[in-house]
């Protein structure tokens, strides 16, 4: 059985270089970075927000999403969370996949903090011209509710 999720109105939301989009459990606003990957400075755009359960979103970065294996780019996402966290992050449930026909990598991700456990899922798709994050994080008391809106977040995803 598939767990309820919160009545929120989810929103479409559209990365409008790309036009990569995605219904989020509210309105958002997004955060532009400029981001060092293997010394390469590449343009990304993200968009997430906190609900009750955890934080939920997806990141649109501009370049090749083949430039680098899928399991070096998780690799990344670790230790960017560990670095804004000082916690570790670690992945398990690792698994190829494909997405609309491009390849994609699925995982769990969890963090033994000192307060509460951390739980989330992330996919991570390559399309030709951009790499996309889709991810879901928070409390491990909440894992189920994490891991309906994050399988609502991917049924909606689209990368034209």
């Amino acid at each position: 059985m598939t767990p309820t999720l919160p009545a929120v109105e989810w929103v479409e939301t559209t990365d409008p270089p790309s036009g990569i989009t995605a219904e989020l459990p509210g309105k958002v606003t997004v955060r532009k970075e400029a981001i060092s990957i293997d010394g390469e400075i590449v343009d990304a755009r993200a968009y997430g927000l906190d609900t009750p359960d955890g934080a939920v979103g997806f990141t649109v970065h501009d370049m090749p999403g083949d430039r680098y294996p899928l399991e070096d780019n998780l690799q990344r996402f670790r230790e960017s969370y560990m670095q804004n966290t000082a916690e570790p992050l670690t992945s398990s449930n690792v698994r190829k996949v494909t997405f609309d026909g491009r390849p994609a990598l699925d995982a769990r991700l969890t963090s033994t903090t000192d307060g509460e456990p951390v739980v989330g899922f992330i996919r991570l798709i390559a399309d030709d011209t951009h790499f996309v994050q889709a991810v879901t994080l928070g409390p491990e008391a909440n894992e189920k509710a994490l891991k309906a809106m994050h399988e609502r977040l991917l049924a909606s995803l689209r990368v034209p």
